[in-house]
């Protein structure tokens, strides 16, 4: 899954490659413009401010780069052009704190000094040299540096150049990063939504919808802090330890190989901190989305939880949930502490103590291998080194929990969903046939040997007792779900060799609990539709009846409609469900028990309505009312997924059955068998 999570992450990240690059040549310019501030303080250290120290030869005029001194003039030997002639030797020391004036040339000057009654002894090892020796004044002193002043000017220029370049392109650098990285966030959730629409109907059976929108929400928000904050730390530091390690081997090459035991430890320390990281985030994402799903579940239901008084026993399930996010959240704090700043501080002061010991300890006993600007720079790159390594540090459990929530994205991603289909077809006339079709959700089978026909205009009922099959025959007339056994077919070509959005295109429903769109009454008529104009919203929702209802409606078609059309009665809801099939002219209409939530004097109007509406297009109605369906042209009886009866209104009265003893059971007219000729109806 990581590997596979990590390639899905790259590719999206191809999506903005070109300023994902643009970001990084920033970055890499920035960081070398940063790491050039201790190459120019050792310049500064070692080429001016030290270089006093080097040896100075007498010269016969005056310049920019000679000094004067007891009327003589004296110039550092590495400023002579080349062929200018040499005078006598002399040098500059240092002793303590006071500088003197040495008129000889020195040997080596890398020993131990000391200075008594002016004379200056060098010893080095078990030699040792003396020589005479005059202290500097300050004025004296200032002379023999003011040649340094030009150079020292122009190293100072350059460091503030740079830093103006570092800052220019750690801007760039920030800006480039976090926009790739939020439109490769905006693609990944595009994509997510889009593919959830794409989603077969069964995969929401089986998932709640919190933890659904908690993939989309909670999981993409950590993924795109995996490319704003971990991948902008983890980019920066990678290059700025790139750097710095070629700093250190220019610097010297054998502080740079005493310091390559980082790498090793780091890389482990990566290693051991996600093996127990991954774990905990895991269930920590789990956890989250359990919690959005009972939140979700919990305000859909808040009215039955406070009818039947469940809160208590709600809070409790709740509570636990919370208390083992929390304690793996407590985990994940613990593993942090301990693995955070501590192995870095460790790192540092062991990698400062290696160094010091060493080249420090070899400079201050006279003996020294490096130049004191050498090591000044060294350990001032050396700082720079855990400054990235503290930041990536510091980003190591955004990137698990990161890597987690997005491998729960692409997990998502990579459930089946069903093709879509570029294009329409032309309106179908309605004509319905199941022949033998047995299906199951399952194992057991809900329908078993379902064969009927529906005609173009007709009205097929369907009744039974709950559990029946009835909302199942329609669910594979949607093709939400195909059958296991047996064909369905429309027009007489089969279902399942027409592209779904197809097949649906020219069908309209009308539930039992009508679901509407925040947005407006028109909107939800239309459902954004540009084919269904305003007039032929108005004219929907006159043919139900609609009008003369929602007229006391400030807004009229305009009234805003809020989630689920909360503020509207169950009665208004349906007439505007009821209005958003009709305008659509569907070839196939289903009615599933539309007339439950509407009062008897708007089921009137709607019922006067449909038998004008149903004309030319096959109607299927879902009963338990029966006196709705009297006027069906055919009513299916089923019976645990088995059609038991079948027959007109009067007909199935005729027959005595099962039909007969329901509608006797709803107060129906006291009709008897034999009020009618009897009629033979077929059962499965």
């Amino acid at each position: 899954m990581k590997t596979q999570t990590g390639k899905a992450l790259f590719k999206y990240a191809l999506t903005a490659k070109s300023t994902f690059i643009l970001a990084l040549v920033m970055l890499a310019i920035g960081v070398a413009a940063d790491l050039a501030g201790p190459f120019i303080a050792r310049s500064m250290i070692d080429n001016h401010m030290l270089a006093i120290e080097r040896p100075f030869f007498e010269t016969t005029r005056a310049s920019k780069d000679a000094v004067s001194y007891n009327g003589h003039y004296y110039k550092r030997e590495d400023r002579f052009a080349p062929g200018e002639a040499k005078g006598s030797e002399v040098r500059v020391i240092q002793v303590g704190r006071p500088f003197y004036f040495v008129n000889a040339a020195v040997q080596d000057t890398s020993g131990a000094r000391s200075i008594e009654n002016g004379i200056l002894t060098i010893t080095r090892g078990s030699q040792t040299m003396q020589y005479p020796a005059e202290k500097l004044s300050a004025g004296e002193l200032f002379a023999f540096y003011k040649p340094e002043i030009p150079g020292l000017s122009k190293l100072i220029l350059m460091y503030f150049a740079f830093l103006v370049i570092a800052i220019v392109m750690e801007f760039g650098k920030t800006y480039w990063l976090q926009s790739s990285a939020n439109k490769v966030i905006q693609k990944l959730r595009i994509d997510v939504y889009a593919h959830i629409q794409r989603l077969p109907v069964n995969f929401f059976d089986n998932l709640p919808a919190g933890k659904v929108v908690s993939r989309v929400t909670n999981d993409t928000e950590a993924v795109k802090d995996l490319f704003i904050a971990v991948l902008s730390n983890f980019f920066s530091g990678i290059i700025n330890m790139l750097g710095v390690f070629v700093a250190l081997f220019l610097l010297d090459f054998r502080l740079g190989l005493i310091c390559l035991f980082i790498i090793p430890v780091i890389f482990l320390w990566v290693v051991l901190y996600r093996k127990f990281a991954t774990k905990y985030n895991t269930v920590i994402r789990s956890r989250l989305s359990e919690i959005n799903a009972m939140i979700n579940e919990s305000i859909q239901g808040m009215s039955i939880i406070r009818i039947f008084r469940r809160q208590e026993q709600t809070s409790a399930e709740f509570e636990a949930l919370n208390d083992d996010y929390m304690k793996h959240q407590n985990k994940m704090l613990n593993l942090n502490a301990l693995t955070s700043h501590n192995l870095v501080n460790v790192l540092r002061s062991l990698s400062f103590a290696i160094v010091l010991w060493y080249f420090g300890g070899s400079y201050l006993s006279g003996t020294g291998i490096i130049s004191l600007g050498v090591l000044y720079a060294f350990v001032d790159v050396l700082s720079r080194l855990f400054q990235p390594l503290t930041g990536m540090v510091n980003q190591l459990a955004a990137l698990d929990s990161s890597m987690v929530s997005a491998g729960r994205v692409f997990h998502l991603m990579d459930e089946p969903g069903e093709p879509v289909t570029d294009g329409s077809m032309p309106r179908y006339k309605g004509n319905v046939e199941f022949k033998d079709v047995s299906f199951a959700y399952k194992k057991d089978y809900v329908l078993k040997n379902i064969s009927f026909s529906a005609k173009q205009g007709e009205t097929v009922a369907l009744v039974g007792h709950t559990g029946s099959g009835k909302s199942s025959i329609i669910n594979l007339l949607f093709r939400f779900y195909d059958p296991q056994k047996g064909t369905i077919s429309i027009d007489g070509q089969q279902v399942k060799d027409l592209p779904k959005q197809w097949i649906r295109q020219h069908m309209g429903i009308v539930l039992q609990d009508p679901y509407l769109f925040t947005g407006t009454i028109a909107s939800n008529v239309s459902l954004g539709d540009e084919r269904i104009s305003r007039e032929k919203v108005e004219q929907a929702l006159k043919d139900v009846g609609a009008d003369r209802i929602l007229a006391h409606l400030p807004g009229g078609l305009d009234e805003p409609v809020v989630e689920k059309g909360s503020t509207l009665s169950a009665g208004e809801r349906q007439l505007i469900s009821f209005a958003r099939a009709l305008a659509f002219d569907p070839a196939i209409l289903i009615l599933d028990e539309a007339t439950a939530n509407i009062d008897t004097e708007t089921e009137a109007l709607i019922q006067s309505a449909l038998e004008v509406l149903k004309k030319g297009r096959t109607t299927f109605i879902i009963a338990h009312r029966l006196s709705t369906i009297r006027s069906a042209d055919q009513i299916l009886v089923l019976h645990r997924g088995e059609i038991v009866e079948r027959g007109t209104h009067d007909e199935l009265l005729a027959l005595g059955g099962r039909y007969y003893q329901m509608y006797r059971l709803q107060g129906g007219a006291a009709e008897s068998p034999s009020s009618a000729a009897p009629v033979q109806a077929s059962g499965i």
